[in-house]
């Protein structure tokens, strides 16, 4: 199955003199024979049609390569797009979007031709200007099929230029187009908006506009104007305060605060959110991305993904006395074949993470995975490892906002089942009563009808399996269902029943990419994961980039030097900003995508953060919560310890104030003080060597044997003893230095 093409898979083509070029298929006829396909860099030309066997022979052969990763694929977020940007988008596939979906006719030369007349027809005949020619369409056309047949593939390329989302300088000329009666001294020639300006403007919108009081933004702008822009404050004959405004060139104008809000505050969601509500914007706002038609024309038309909670209770691997209670199983299932495409089994949900698991293990290699769990099969036993077309799921974790921003950039269509409708997924649904059939008569903790009723065994007790003995339970029922269950219900079609199609998950499977072929695609399972995976916010600075109290550095920061440039603060505060990916059960990294959305960078835990190696993001977030609360529980002390220490030093100082007060000599001069400077060290330098100096084996001195009489001063040296004549010599020149000794 390694060999079977796809619509989006690219084949590199070699020659004997090492050149070569790569194609994109773009369409595969219903009996998988013919393909169309197009020189993904080619500035000319259009698709060209190529026998499929051919194709599967250069591959086998070593003349081609299907390519893994696919140069032109884009991780792209509606709220990171520019107004203008999806302007230009939405303009380009208005104009294409009623050609490139006629296929296979748009793929011939002449019926092309005659649909792009039409268009231009059609577009041309209301215009007296800015009219439309057939060049323009062919070029919009050929980067559609080239860059992967995704809307997104229309976007400018203005991450190939400099300072995109970058504010720029400004000088003492006013930016912008001039007014016209600038001469007017009432209208002047206006301001360049600083720094400052952002500053109000944020405020003003925090407290006049995001807010339940549903003010209009001119309203806002008017408010801003009245409280940060009067340079003062008169009062009427009523004793009524008016505020005096700045002259009219010096405050901002109503378009430039509209310009901003624009720029900072561009996520509608949250302008409608901060102003009426998360549920009315639930209820009458969100978008509305989906359908639930059960059109499936073939393997990957359309995925089905639901959870369930398992009827068993399982233990810890890490310590079997522990019952860890019930886990979750999500199944992601193919309509068509149904096939089981991807599983997930574990504690996380029913929410977005086993959601997510259970998606990225259906784009995953199967044999990879089932390896894991110590099961050995071979590709075509488990040969999905793809994305559909559309996924069909509950309205608990494919409603949410994650999916509205991740799930559309791998060009999947979300339909959602309504509220109360679960037989609209009705084949996933019935695929948890098979699963808790094969179970139930065989795993120890299991839940019988009878439980809770009184007198009842209480089954957690009789738990037994861990998660990893419980999902290699599930693989194999999986494996079971794709490879050996026969589909009683399935009603085949004529010619599924001309060709006479075994009603096998995998024959069907089988038979769909052979003869209805087309909607199943293929991506990097790293493209895949990315995606899937949330966003947030990270900041850099001197330690590294900030991350929830985290610090991650990566090649590219080292290498540009972010952190000595946030260290030296040659950064602004939204160079500091960036976007990253990460997943809350492995904080050991986070990913960094690149402008043009076509990479990213993995970013590494710092080795000083290892207290927070092997941990997911909630035991994290519990530790730093913890550290607060002991730095808290700390602070009192501390500050009782620091005033403590104050009452010591302040006690020290004012015992020597007293002690220098009461010996000093007041005859002596401030400058005679400061010229004996030199001398006076020198002397407490020697009185303090014979307190310090080191005496070795020293003795102790008992005062009741040595007590030596400090009252008795005018007893008299014993003649044996010899004069000092170092004290002689001081003395001398202390009666020298004084003019006592003439």
């Amino acid at each position: 199955m390694s060999n079977y093409l796809c619509v989006n898979d690219l084949i590199e083509w070699l020659d004997e003199s090492g050149n070569s070029f790569v194609e994109r298929v773009l369409w595969i006829d219903e009996g998988y024979v013919m393909a169309f396909t197009i020189d993904i860099n080619a500035k000319t030309g259009f698709p060209v049609s190529k026998s499929i066997f051919n194709i599967q022979e250069s591959i086998n052969e070593g003349r081609a390569l299907k390519l893994k990763s696919d140069p032109w694929a884009k991780i792209v977020r509606d709220g990171d797009l520019s107004h203008k940007e999806k302007e230009i988008r939405d303009k380009y596939w208005d104009i294409i979007s009623s050609i490139v979906i006629q296929e296979p006719l748009v793929y011939y030369r002449e019926k092309r031709g005659y649909l792009i007349k039409q268009v231009i027809e059609q577009y041309n005949s209301a215009r007296s200007e800015g009219k439309l020619i057939e060049k323009t369409v062919y070029k919009l056309i050929r980067r559609y099929w080239q860059r992967g047949k995704e809307k997104n593939s229309l976007l400018p390329d203005y991450s190939n230029s400099g300072g995109k989302g970058k504010p720029k300088a400004s000088g003492e000329k006013k930016r912008g187009r001039p007014r016209k009666y600038s001469h007017e001294p009432e209208i002047g020639i206006g301001i360049n908006i600083t720094e400052e300006d952002k500053k109000i403007f944020r405020l003003a919108i925090t407290k006049f506009y995001h807010n339940r009081k549903e003010n209009f933004l001119i309203t806002a702008y008017e408010l801003m104007i009245k409280n940060y822009y009067s340079e003062e404050i008169i009062y009427s004959e009523d004793g009524v305060k008016k505020h005096l405004l700045i002259p009219p060139d010096k405050r901002p104008t109503l378009t430039q605060f509209k310009y901003w809000y624009e720029v900072e505050q561009g996520d509608i969601r949250k302008k409608i959110i901060s102003r009426k509500g998360a549920k009315k914007y639930a209820l009458e706002h969100r978008a509305i991305i989906g359908n639930s038609t059960m059109e499936t024309n073939g393997p990957g038309s359309r995925y089905q993904i639901d959870a369930t909670i398992a009827d068993v209770y399982l233990v810890s691997a890490y310590n079997r006395n522990w019952i860890i209670g019930r886990p979750v199983i999500y199944v992601v299932i193919d309509v068509f074949s149904r096939m089981i495409t991807g599983v997930y089994v574990g504690l996380e949900g029913p929410s977005w993470i086993g959601a997510m698991m259970a998606l990225a293990n259906a784009a995953g290699n199967k044999v990879v995975f089932c390896r894991e769990y110590g099961i050995k099969i071979v590709e075509d036993e488990w040969p999905c490892h793809h994305i559909p077309d559309a996924i069909l799921g509950d309205r608990g974790e494919l409603a949410g906002m994650k999916v509205e921003t991740l799930i559309p950039n791998l060009g999947i269509r979300i339909e959602n089942a309504a509220p109360y409708r679960a037989d609209w997924k009705g084949l996933v649904e019935r695929h948890f009563r098979t699963i808790h059939g094969h179970v139930k008569p065989f795993v120890p903790g299991y839940i019988d009808k009878d439980f809770r009723e009184r007198g009842a065994r209480d089954y957690r007790l009789d738990s037994k399996l861990d998660i990893e003995q419980f999902t290699e339970i599930i693989i194999k029922i999986i494996l079971y269902h794709n490879n050996q269950h026969y589909l009683d219900e399935y009603k085949r079609d004529e010619t599924m029943i001309a060709d006479n199609v075994s009603l096998i998950p995998r024959e069907l499977w089988k038979w769909g990419i052979a003869n209805r072929s087309g909607k199943l695609r293929t991506f990097s399972e790293d493209i895949v994961k990315l995606n899937l995976m949330p966003t947030a916010n990270a900041t850099i600075t001197e330690r590294g980039i900030k991350f929830k109290g985290m610090y991650y550095t990566c090649e590219k920061a080292k290498q540009e030097f972010w952190f000595e440039k946030a260290r030296s603060g040659s950064l602004s505060r939204l160079d500091k900003k960036l976007e990253v990916s990460y997943d809350i059960r492995k904080p050991d990294y986070i990913y960094l995508r690149s402008p043009d959305g076509r990479n990213f960078e993995k970013c590494f835990l710092l080795k000083l953060e290892e207290r927070y190696c092997q941990k997911n993001l909630h035991d994290i977030e519990y530790l730093l919560a913890y550290d607060e609360l002991q730095r808290q529980k700390n602070q009192g002390i501390e500050q009782q310890n620091k005033v403590d220490l104050i009452t010591d030093i302040e006690s020290v100082v004012s015992r020597a104030k007293k002690m220098t007060e009461g010996t000093k000599d007041d005859k002596l001069s401030n400058r005679k003080q400061v010229a004996d400077i030199r001398e006076n060290r020198s002397t407490e330098k020697n009185q303090r060597r014979e307190s310090e100096g080191f005496e070795l084996e020293k003795a102790e001195i008992e005062n009741s044997s040595n007590t030596v009489d400090i009252d008795n001063k005018n007893l008299e040296q014993p003649q044996s003893l010899k004069p000092n004549h170092l004290d002689m010599l001081r003395q001398n020149r202390q009666e020298r230095k004084y003019g006592q000794n003439k």
